[in-house]
């Protein structure tokens, strides 16, 4: 009787050390919000992190609008064997602090710029949705840093797209935006309470309607040079599609996705198709 409860044990024991390597190995496919750095950047604290695979090439996350780095958890795995992965939190977003009583593209732009060149990071790839597609044109525009591709979803440009953004956001009231962006909301109560969130969705109100050329980069994406795919979900309201056609005429080198019956954030809904022409766009080989 010994023998038999002494071999159940081994093996209990076997199991829970199984497990614990699993636990160990998914959290190191994911944001967590608990691994990462900051660096300050003109009055901020900008909260990055990295998962990291030597010897690889660079994968960059940039988020959309009230969200964080951890929104690309679902799909962060699909290439953690191939990529050093790095995500920032925007300014004001996630772990990061706003810093100033403004917020623009261009100063999102530059807070990427800064953590890259702190990074040392070379012939990126990045993966933008949202503001983070925003961000990604400016910098492919603006080729302050090495980028080898990049790729967009629901990500607008043009100053059509601002006044549409105006004319969304025309109910705005702290009321409202803490009704529209509660996950956001939420986020910020746990792990910043001191923030003003009333001030912060008010100054990213004021970005995603920006018309000057601190925000939307305008006729500067004809600069962009690097591969560009640009994904878009046709029930994208925010992103019109005559929109992304003519930034696909605008960008040299660029392949536009449209996805049926998907909605802005078309990489959720459908991460099977996201996943298969995205790998397909980076090269990567299964």
């Amino acid at each position: 009787m010994k023998r038999i409860i002494l071999r159940v044990t081994s093996v209990t024991f076997t199991l829970t050390l199984a497990f614990i390597t699993i636990a160990v190995n998914a959290q190191a496919t994911e944001f967590n919000h608990k691994t990462g750095k900051y660096l300050e950047i003109d009055g901020a604290n900008i909260y990055y992190e990295e998962i990291e695979n030597a010897g690889k090439p660079v994968l960059l996350f940039l988020h959309g609008g009230m969200g964080n780095i951890a929104d690309f958890n679902p799909i962060v795995p699909m290439f953690a064997d191939d990529y050093h992965i790095v995500g920032i939190d925007s300014r004001g977003h996630g772990k990061s602090t706003l810093g100033t009583d403004e917020l623009t593209y261009r100063q999102l732009q530059i807070d990427v710029e800064t953590i890259v060149k702190h990074l040392q990071l070379k012939n990126i790839d990045i993966i933008g949705y949202s503001d983070g597609g925003v961000i990604a044109y400016r910098l492919a525009a603006a080729k302050s840093i090495s980028i080898r591709k990049i790729v967009t979803i629901g990500a607008t440009w043009s100053l059509s797209d601002a006044e549409l953004m105006e004319h969304l956001m025309a109910d705005a009231n702290p009321e409202n935006n803490r009704r529209w962006f509660r996950r956001s909301f939420e986020f910020h109560q746990e792990h910043k309470p001191a923030l003003d969130f009333d001030k912060f969705a008010k100054c990213v109100i004021e970005m995603w309607t920006d018309k000057t050329e601190n925000g939307y980069p305008l006729a500067s994406v004809e600069n962009i040079k690097v591969p560009t795919l640009i994904i878009r979900g046709n029930d994208d309201y925010m992103f019109p599609l005559e929109s992304a056609f003519e930034l696909t005429q605008k960008v040299e080198n660029s392949l536009l996705l449209n996805i049926p019956f998907a909605p802005h954030a078309a990489h959720r809904k459908y991460p099977q198709i996201f996943e298969l022409i995205t790998k397909e766009f980076l090269g990567i080989r299964e």
